[in-house]
This record gives structure tokens, C-alpha cells and sequence, in this order.
């Protein structure tokens, strides 16, 4: 896929999980709970994507790239045992904690997401210019 296309579908994606955002506060309890398991759902497919992708372009991944993805993987694996591990804790107070936390950690997603938007958008521009600067010293 094209760099291009790839961000066109990283906006789209972000549209989608705003709106599902959105409309989660008029769905019923049942109705949230296939929400949230599809969402798990996903990120565990989107996790298992990227673990392929980088397999297949091992040896052009620098080392910061790698360790973001190991950091990005521990971060999912953490967030989906914690998630689990709430659910298996019931009083209100705690659950009222645990609401607030799970807020809080869905804002700092979007912000981890949004600085991986950032950092996607610097890489493919730099990614250019050494497009550019290859192909001058190639010609020149």
C-alpha cells in the first residue's frame, strides 16, 4: 500500500473510532460489551499485522522502529490484562476508580496515537527528501 493511501485509511480509521466513541453513550450495556470485544478484538488483529509486517521488512526497520513496536506490543498486552483484571473487580467505588482510569488511559491513547500520526508524517517526509537526495546524486 501506498504511503498515501496508508494515511488516507489512518484518517478514516480515526473518523470511525470517533463516531463508534461517540454513539457508545446511547447503546445499551449489551450492546457496549460487543462493542468493546470487537475493539479487542481488533487491536489483537492489528497487533498481529504489524508483528507481520515487521517480519517481512526485518532487515529494513531501524532499531528505533523495532523498539516502538516491542513498546507498543507490551503496551496492548498490558491495557487488555488490565481490562481483564477489572472486570473480575466489583464495588462501586472501585468500579467508579476504575471507569475514571480507563478514561484516562483511552486519552492517553489517542495521544500516543496521535504522536505515532505526528511521527508518521515526519518519517514519510523525510522518507522523501532521501527519495529526492538519491535520485540528485544518481542524475548529478
Amino acid at each position: 500500500m501506498a504511503l498515501s493511501d496508508t494515511l488516507t485509511t489512518l484518517a478514516e480509521r480515526a473518523k470511525a473510532a470517533e463516531d463508534h466513541v461517540s454513539q457508545a453513550a446511547t447503546q445499551s450495556r449489551e450492546q457496549l460489551q460487543a462493542e468493546v470485544d470487537k475493539a479487542r478484538d481488533d487491536v489483537q488483529a492489528q497487533t498481529a499485522k504489524l508483528q507481520e509486517s515487521a517480519r517481512g521488512a526485518e532487515q529494513r526497520v531501524s532499531q528505533w522502529w523495532a523498539e516502538m513496536q516491542q513498546s507498543w506490543r507490551d503496551h496492548t498486552a498490558k491495557v487488555s490484562n488490565d481490562i481483564e483484571a477489572r472486570k473480575r473487580e466489583h464495588t462501586a467505588a472501585r468500579a467508579a476508580r476504575e471507569a475514571d482510569q480507563a478514561e484516562a488511559d483511552a486519552v492517553i491513547a489517542a495521544e500516543i496515537a496521535m504522536a505515532a500520526i505526528e511521527e508518521a508524517e515526519y518519517a514519510a517526509l523525510d522518507a522523501r527528501l532521501a527519495r529526492m537526495e538519491a535520485d540528485a546524486t544518481a542524475t548529478g
